[in-house]
């Protein structure tokens, strides 16, 4: 006897009848472009941004800038950032930058150092012993235009670093003055 012809273990099997089942038919909807409250735009862009800068440049391009122009600006840079690292610390009084600053910039750093003081118990600008003090590490510069620049600016303190985000422009307070670069924007993150 094969295995075919034994007889199989067990009751037999009932069949159940085969029912009708009713599959529904997924038409598919077409999406809007904004969904919800969050208004995405889910359609794609196959053209580039046309906005232009004042310069008559496509947003973008590159500025040409000459390596002996952007190594000064990133030296001067380098010696803005420490100065204001130090103004903050207490090392060095606010007004150093008065010249090189927008009233704006110079009023937050003047806060920046009183708040600090404050935290410290000590005077600001007191030029303190401390066990560590601020150093900026390195500079790095993107021209938006020959007269205008934007740093970003790596500081160490001890084992902890920092990030401070600069713009600078070109300007020319007085006919008979040469232009000089002022901070217009300083960011601490």
């Amino acid at each position: 006897m094969t295995a075919a012809d034994r007889p199989l273990a067990g009751p037999p099997r009932r069949f159940r009848p085969l029912r009708e089942t009713v599959v529904p038919i997924r038409v598919p909807v077409p999406l809007a472009s904004t969904q919800g409250t969050l208004a995405l735009d889910l359609e794609p862009r196959h053209d580039p941004p046309a906005a232009a800068s004042p310069a008559g440049r496509a947003a973008g391009d590159v500025v040409p800038i000459d390596r002996r122009w952007r190594g000064d600006v990133e030296q001067w840079s380098h010696r803005f950032a420490q100065a204001a690292v130090e103004i903050v610390g207490g090392d060095r009084p606010v007004s150093q930058l008065l010249r090189w600053t927008t009233s704006a910039v110079y009023a937050d750093l003047e806060r920046r150092a009183r708040l600090v003081a404050q935290a410290g118990g000590h005077g600001a600008a007191q030029g303190r012993v401390q066990p560590v003090r601020p150093k900026v590490l390195s500079v790095r510069t993107c021209f938006l235009d020959r007269g205008v620049v934007e740093s970003g600016i790596h500081v160490r303190y001890g084992e902890r670093s920092r990030a401070l985000a600069a713009r600078f422009e070109l300007r020319a307070p007085r006919r008979e003055e040469p232009p000089r670069w002022i901070c217009t924007a300083l960011d601490w993150s």
